[in-house]
């Protein structure tokens, strides 16, 4: 899914509710010293319960235990628990009611949305499942709004990873997949080594993931999302530490990717809104130039289909991520990660298995981050054109395949070719044959 991501610029603003205050005391312009004295001692009154206020502040914060290092912390109050049963049989009853519209509609609805988030660039209230990350009440903060693009590219990455840590597909991938003749003659004939490397992949997809998340949380205006880095620093050193069940974590998902459904036909419903707009301007231009041929009947039609328009974006807003409040939606994503983290650990064992692979890894560098397995599939496609179509193929194809191999390859083959000799002379069909069964 590496054209997910949509690169957000510089001047992206996210929409905030600002707060106004209003000051109670307006003075006249005459006044008198009543006033003037009675607002004076207001405001020192004011001062030395802010003052008194500041000091208790300090004498509360100076124990060692008080300093907050970053990384948010999990209430362990009976309130809060409690609070957290009914948010979560509210997440229930209420992704119930989601999860019956998208059975019906299918993983096929999933599938349309992930491609079109594919041409994009890189509330959920009662739904706090397992008394998720915050430790009291979400702060009331700003709307995803534009982002929300970029955060359902960001949803669909999780979602993607997610599915593939299912119990269905870590089965076929450990029964079928890592199993076949060509992974084994190609990668590794050690089982241990080749989940290994799956396992190195499927973290640095989370990493991925993760980062997203962490740059979303750093633009929220509560700062216990800020430098999530550091939590999740913190998460990746614990072994298990389960705070929703795989159930639960599905139900989440799939409420998230029905928003994302609604934010992929919000794009295109913006695009048409507008070319709306440019067409009922352009013929208004038209209208106001005299020379040209009047027609009310179409402009009158173009503006009720821009209002129209405009009537239908505006409800494709409140029903996607776009009036989602981006604090809600930072709660639900720490939890995915958090989910996605203890999946890997359960599927492939904790990270410490990583460390031999690495060492193995700096002897034997892999394609993909060598960027050259693109490059390789390129010529073994070139190979099986070649083979079955020898009869048809231009004289300069051989030359041409052989010009496409990396540096090194040419080198090698130069040299083996003059000591390479058959034992018997084969017929083309014979040739073709053994070609495809290794190309298989």
């Amino acid at each position: 899914m590496g054209g997910l991501c949509s690169k957000s610029t510089k001047s992206d603003k996210v929409f905030t509710k600002k707060k106004e205050h209003y000051d109670n005391h307006k003075s006249g312009d005459g006044g008198n010293k009543n006033n003037h004295k009675h607002t004076s001692d207001l405001t020192s009154a004011k001062e030395e319960i802010d003052k008194k206020k500041e000091e208790e502040a300090v004498a509360a914060g100076t124990g060692d235990d008080d300093f907050y290092d970053g990384i948010p912390r999990y209430a362990d109050s009976f309130s809060h628990k409690s609070r957290s049963v009914r948010s979560r049989q509210a997440a229930v009853a209420k992704v119930s009611e989601v999860s019956s519209r998208l059975g019906r509609a299918g993983t096929k609805g999933f599938g349309k949305a992930v491609d079109v988030l594919d041409t994009l660039g890189s509330s959920m209230t009662n739904l706090n499942s397992g008394g998720g990350f915050a430790y009291g009440t979400v702060t009331k903060g700003n709307e995803v709004g534009i982002l929300a693009f970029e955060v359902a590219n960001t949803i669909v990455k999780g979602f993607t990873l997610m599915e593939s840590l299912s119990t269905k597909n870590i089965k076929h991938l450990k029964e079928e997949v890592l199993t076949l003749e060509g992974i084994q003659d190609l990668v590794s004939k050690d089982m241990d080594e080749l989940l290994r490397i799956v396992a190195a992949d499927k973290r640095d997809e989370l990493k991925v993931f993760s980062d997203e998340v962490i740059r979303f949380g750093n633009r929220s205006k509560d700062p216990q999302w800020h430098n999530l880095d550091r939590y999740f620093e913190k998460i990746s050193r614990e072994v298990n530490s389960q705070r929703q069940t795989k159930e639960e974590a599905e139900l989440l998902m799939q409420h998230l990717m029905n928003l994302v459904q609604h934010t992929a036909e919000l794009y295109h419903e913006l695009h048409a809104l507008d070319r709306f707009a440019q067409d009922y301007q352009h013929k208004r231009d038209e209208e106001d130039n005299p020379s040209a041929a009047h027609s009310g009947d179409s402009l009158s039609i173009l503006k009720a289909e821009l209002r129209s328009q405009k009537k239908h974006v505006k409800h494709l807003k409140k029903k996607s991520l776009w009036s989602r409040s981006l604090e809600e939606v930072m709660e639900k994503l720490v939890d995915i990660v958090h989910f996605l983290h203890l999946e890997i650990n359960k599927a492939f064992g904790s990270d410490d298995g990583r460390k031999p692979f690495i060492q193995s890894k700096s002897n034997r560098q892999r394609l993909g981050p060598a960027g050259l397995s693109l490059h390789y599939a390129n010529i073994v496609l070139q190979m099986d054109t070649l083979v079955a179509r020898s009869g048809s193929m231009p004289a300069n194809t051989r030359d041409t395949l052989y010009q496409s191999l990396p540096p090194k390859i040419k080198l090698t083959l130069r040299s083996k070719l003059p000591t390479f000799h058959v034992a018997e002379e084969l017929t083309v069909a014979n040739v073709k044959q053994e070609m495809e069964k290794t190309l298989h």
